[in-house]
């Protein structure tokens, strides 16, 4: 099981001066302390992960202060975005990291975030496939037909060329079973999270897309399946609970407010339905479903998620705690990886 760093901050909260901090020096501990790689996504217009509206844009950052990590995007929205400018943003930024980008793609789900391309609104699932297949050739170096500002046909490629031959990609999937079949038929890996479906109906999705990956004419090849958890470790379980149960339930208030479209402080939800929500989540998280607790807890969800097919957790560190005290817990962190390496 390889165990990576994932980023989704709730800006809310988040000193002007102290924004990127942690991104910065989390990727450098990543990188210095074998952990394998480190994710930023895409959100738009809201407080609610706000703090990364490009990934390329943190990504380039990460490449130039890092050696060895893989360094990818969680996710790119690819309805919003032309391909040609997704290939070449991306081979800058391959380039720059001497050839560790991935990026995982997005079909986008939040009606606002199309502001920026409001025609693609509509059919984003089906526009999802055609832009990835179209960034595949252009990283390849082959060029395809777009239309001129004259309105005229022409061919066009991107540069500059990468250094990787093949652009590692993934699609991300909120738990839709045809998601995880269509990213095996295309030789993409998955990237998806335990809110919303229970681990016997991600199993069930993984067997899925490991049926396709084998039919999808890469021999030896079966997928790469990569499961974000929240994450926090450090020496008790019930210490830590008390630790993160502020900075979680808080980050999960301002999530429900996103997918709710509304200020809870509206009349969207009554105050005691928001706390019992809000309540009932962490308690489910915590207990069954997040990186949480001592490294021991730690390892018996590593075990789990392992057992149902899983290749690597991207743990989601920065949820609200202060910069330095998550800092402090990737220590936790480093202890749980070394116990995940072969022969360990």
């Amino acid at each position: 099981m390889d165990l990576s760093l994932f980023y989704f901050a709730n800006d809310s909260g988040i000193a002007e001066d102290d924004r990127y901090r942690l991104l910065l020096e989390g990727a450098r501990f990543a990188d210095e302390n074998g952990l394998h790689a480190v994710w930023t996504p895409e959100r738009h217009f809201h407080p609610f992960g706000g703090t990364y509206p490009n990934p390329s844009v943190t990504s380039a950052a990460i490449a130039a202060i890092t050696e060895r990590v893989q360094i990818r995007a969680g996710s790119v929205v690819a309805p919003l975005h032309h391909p040609l400018r997704i290939a070449e943003e991306w081979s800058v930024v391959d380039n720059i990291s001497n050839g560790r980008v991935g990026v995982s793609f997005a079909s986008g789900w939040h009606a606002t975030d199309f502001a920026l391309n409001p025609s693609a609104y509509a059919d984003r699932r089906t526009d999802l496939f055609e832009r990835v297949e179209q960034v595949r050739t252009l990283w390849r170096g082959e060029p395809i037909e777009v239309a001129d500002g004259k309105g005229n046909p022409t061919k066009v490629q991107s540069y500059p060329p990468p250094v990787q031959d093949e652009l590692p990609i993934w699609i991300s999937s909120v738990g839709d079973i045809e998601t995880f079949r269509s990213a095996g038929r295309i030789g993409a890996g998955v990237l998806t999270h335990l809110l919303g479906q229970s681990t016997e109906q991600l199993a069930t999705k993984i067997a899925a897309y490991r049926e396709a990956a084998a039919e999808s004419g890469r021999p030896g090849w079966q997928g790469h399946v990569v499961v974000m958890l929240h994450t926090f470790l450090g020496e008790d379980t019930e210490a830590v609970r008390e630790v993160v149960k502020p900075s979680l339930t808080e980050y999960m208030r301002s999530s429900l407010g996103l997918i709710l479209g509304a200020d809870l402080s509206t009349d969207a939800l009554e105050p005691d339905e928001i706390e019992m929500l809000v309540e009932r989540a962490f308690d489910q998280y915590y207990d069954n479903i997040g990186l949480l607790g001592s490294v021991g807890k730690g390892a018996q969800v590593v075990g789990r998620l392992t057992e149902l097919g899983v290749d690597e957790i991207a743990c989601l560190i920065d949820f609200g705690l202060p910069t330095d005290e998550v800092l402090a817990g990737l220590a936790y962190l480093k202890q749980l990886n070394l116990l995940t390496l072969p022969g360990q």
